[in-house]
């Protein structure tokens, strides 16, 4: 025998009941089932409300009613053959009629009673169960529908909504007379008191009823259909990549159901844990799927952690104060205010040195808990022994939950890091001497994403995601969204890692979305933006707070860099193309690098220096190996190594310089590289991170660019090159008679940065530089005798953007 619960949204139209039906002819070929009805939530609402208007007398009363009963009429008729729908029709008329007058004896006292309030609820479980019922007969199965105000009967107390299943219910023994029938239909969540008045079952009313018939019947198993996926690792509804848990022990399945899951409610169930009969949760969209088997038989898992669970609504009240400490009675004071009062604790968290005491409560009784405890701990307060009761509100729990946590160390190590590098603070934490679950509290607005980041580090086989805010997509920004759409499924195949462009900005509009813009129309969408403000795209940013989010700054915009600061204290990382903030203000440099170590996350700035060469990665690793930074000399301007690998004197100096600005490789306005300006930031930067502190005007500038041609527009530029050429010859021929190549090197030696133009001879590395190469040389403590030389292509879009790319997938990988 098997018992069957149906959730009360599948009732509300027509498929519903077919779907039910199938379910239960499907489930009969086999065993005796036992299924459990509820009423649907509209109905319970419209009854409600005609109860409230009746007593106030309003006018549509009637016509509410005569709605509701014209659905019931109409799913029968739907439902039900013509030759078998007298019966039901009139079955479902009486129990309107009834209702009916009870409406009226309502408006005619002007009152509900309790009592009253009762014997309307029963209404919907009685017309849904039935009308199923019906529905099952006419499909030839030998079915009996069960009212089970007849089986059930409660103390009614003083609280209906605390039943304890175990000790109230009271056993019919002509149950016995119902084993012979094969579909037995019954409604859910009512029953009659002692006096023989219509009661409630309260909370979890059809887990109660379910709980009853399949202990009283002895089933072998007790199945909860419902439309979602069941037991998840996570909330489905926050949790795209949450997925349905095969199997749980009864201890894990109510720890994860206290803490938000609404499948079903544990303590209606303790008689059938008691009795160790299995649940399964079951979805019934997808009929041929296992679902979730609640049991105690052994389960074959590697999973340390069998799902993660959350609590909204959630506040803290906490109670401090120096008279705590060592005072016995002290905490059987404050429970006991909160006991007589009817609040009920969800969580607590207390200092070993007994200073503070932490409470959490539901968010509806934070008030009336802080107004209690001021009252109860008046003279306390008053004398200065404790403060004034601390109410903390707009909070929630997430929660760790698996049996095998007691025998993997590390989990709440785990836990905290993961939250930890996506900026979640939290606000207490609590864990069970069971070691089953581990509770943290934070912020509401941070649910989901702590949720996304908990399921990433524990639930290996889901892939990370990354969120990328794009600022900049010009020639280089284009490039790199284009890498990236090149990309992306071998990243996410092999790496696991699923890139998400969630904004993009440019000078003129900026979009940003929590569901990722599709890169095969992003320039479409974009320019269906809103108007470009990069101050307010950043806050957006750092509002929609995503997990894993980067800023990826590709431009070369000296307002973009301020906004750095607010990135990384929300512990979301800055990927920069821009040099503004590695080579501004040494004081703010270093703000932005410790900034990210003390949140948890990455200011990377390859590209700054040598484009996609790893030149800062290299330096990086060699300082913290523990080597030291002797000497550097480089070509760290692909710009100028172009234009001196291509002027020959044939063509003039100003027309090669054309042709790199033509191709890209210069800035927009070239003088920003022929000053040496350009190089003087990349050196700054390499000895930044070699550990020496440097500002831009201890570096020595020898320019070889004539102060004439720093005047004016870009045009005036090309002028007044053109009208020094003689200059810019004379350099070109002195190299040539000394058997040299013209190198615009950066060199730092003995604490000191110079950049200038030099004569390189044969022998030296830089001498064979081609095309737009660049070289770096460290000499080391390590590296003393030979330089250790990264040499490529330091300059082009391609190359640029491919760097960026590898900076991000570096931003997750911590």
């Amino acid at each position: 025998m098997k018992v069957l619960k149906f959730e009360s949204e599948l009732f509300t139209d027509l498929q519903g009941y077919q779907k039910v039906i199938e379910i239960i002819q499907h489930s009969a070929t086999n065993e005796q089932i036992i299924a459990i009805i509820p009423a649907d939530n509209r109905t319970e609402n419209i009854l409600s409300t005609i109860s409230i208007k009746a007593q106030n007398k309003e006018e549509d009363t009637n016509d509410l009613l005569s709605e509701l009963e014209t659905h019931y009429l109409n799913l029968a008729r739907l439902l039900i053959p013509v030759q078998q729908q007298s019966s039901v029709l009139s079955f479902l008329k009486q129990r309107f009629n009834e209702l009916e007058n009870i409406f009226k004896g309502i408006a005619l006292l002007n009152e509900c009673t309790k009592t009253t309030t009762e014997s309307i609820h029963c209404y919907g479980t009685i017309l849904s169960s039935y009308l199923l019922s019906a529905g099952c007969k006419s499909m030839v199965f030998e079915t009996k529908w069960i009212d089970t105000r007849e089986l059930i009967k409660v103390n009614t107390g003083n609280d209906l909504k605390n039943i304890d299943v175990t000790n109230s219910f009271k056993k019919i023994e002509e149950i016995e007379n119902y084993h012979a029938t094969k579909i037995l239909i019954c409604t859910a969540g009512i029953a009659k008191s002692q006096k023989g008045t219509n009661s409630s079952l309260g909370k979890g009313g059809a887990d109660k009823t379910a709980s009853f018939m399949a202990t009283s019947m002895n089933a072998n198993c007790l199945e909860i259909w419902t439309s979602s996926k069941g037991m998840t690792t996570a909330d489905s509804n926050m949790v795209k990549n949450a997925r349905t848990i095969k199997q749980m022990n009864f201890e894990e399945a109510m720890e994860l159901s206290h803490f938000g899951s609404t499948l079903f409610y544990p303590p209606a169930l303790a008689s059938i844990i008691s009795k160790e009969l299995p649940i399964c949760i079951k979805n019934i969209n997808k009929t041929e799927e296992e679902g979730t088997l609640i049991s105690n038989e052994k389960i074959h898992s590697t999973d340390s952690i069998k799902g993660i669970s959350s609590l909204k609504n959630i506040a803290l009240i906490n109670v401090e104060g120096s008279g705590m400490i060592g005072i016995p009675g002290f905490s059987k004071k404050l429970f006991t205010a909160l006991n007589e009062s009817e609040i009920n604790v969800i969580l607590i968290t207390q200092s070993a040195s007994e200073h503070s005491i932490c409470v959490g409560v539901h968010q509806s009784a934070s008030e009336k808990s802080t107004e209690v405890l001021n009252k109860t701990f008046q003279q306390e307060i008053a004398a200065g022994e404790i403060k004034p009761i601390l109410l903390e509100d707009e909070l929630s729990i997430v929660a760790l939950v698996g049996d095998k946590m007691k025998s993997h160390p590390g989990i709440s190590g785990k836990m905290f890091s993961a939250l930890g590098r996506n900026g979640i603070n939290i606000r207490a934490i609590a864990q069970g001497s069971n070691e089953i679950n581990i509770s943290a509290v934070i912020k509401t607005t941070e649910i989901e994403k702590a949720l996304n980041v908990l399921h990433e580090a524990f639930f290996e086989d889901t892939k990370k995601e990354i969120n990328l805010f794009i600022i900049g997509a010009g020639n280089v920004g284009k490039k790199l969204i284009q890498q990236i759409a090149e990309q992306s499924e071998k990243i996410e195949s092999f790496q696991k890692i699923k890139i998400k462009i969630s904004g993009i900005c440019n000078s003129r509009n900026m979009l940003i979305t929590e569901n990722g813009i599709p890169i095969s129309n992003w320039q479409n969408l974009l320019n269906d933006g809103t108007k470009a403000d990069p101050g307010i795209f950043v806050s957006n940013m750092t509002k929609i707070n995503l997990r894993n989010s980067v800023l990826v700054d590709m431009t070369a915009n000296e307002f973009i860099p301020t906004h750095y600061e607010q990135v990384l204290r929300k512990s979301m990382s800055v990927v920069a193309c821009n040099k503004i903030a590695a080579s501004g203000n040494f004081d703010e440099y270093k703000l932005l690098k410790d900034l990210s170590v003390s949140y948890n996350c990455k200011f990377l700035f390859e590209t700054n220096v040598g484009a996609a060469l790893p030149i800062i990665g290299t330096l990086n690793d060699l300082i913290k190996s523990g080597d030291k930074i002797n000497k550097i000399n480089a070509v760290l301007s692909g710009t100028l190594n172009f234009v001196f690998n291509n002027y020959d004197g044939i063509r003039s100096f100003a027309q090669v310089v054309k042709q790199a600005q033509e191709e890209g490789y210069t800035e927009p306005d070239p003088r920003l590289d022929l000053s040496g300006k350009d190089v003087m930031r990349k050196i700054m930067i390499l000895v930044r991170e070699a550990g020496t502190k440097i500002e831009m005007d201890q570096i020595t500038c020898n320019s070889f660019l004539p102060a004439s041609c720093m005047e004016g527009t870009v045009e005036d530029l090309y002028v007044e090159m053109e009208k020094n050429e003689p200059h810019f010859k004379s350099l070109l021929d002195e190299a040539n008679n000394n058997n040299a190549k013209l190198k615009f090197v950066a060199t730092f030696n003995d604490g000191k940065a110079s950049v200038g133009l030099q004569h390189i001879s044969q022998e030296n590395e830089m001498y064979h530089l081609y095309g737009k190469d660049n070289i770096v040389l460290f000499h080391t403590e390590r590296y003393n005798e030979q330089p250790l030389v990264i040499k490529g292509a330091g300059a082009g879009a391609d190359v640029t953007a491919s760097g960026v790319f590898a900076d991000i997938l570096r931003s997750i990988n911590n």
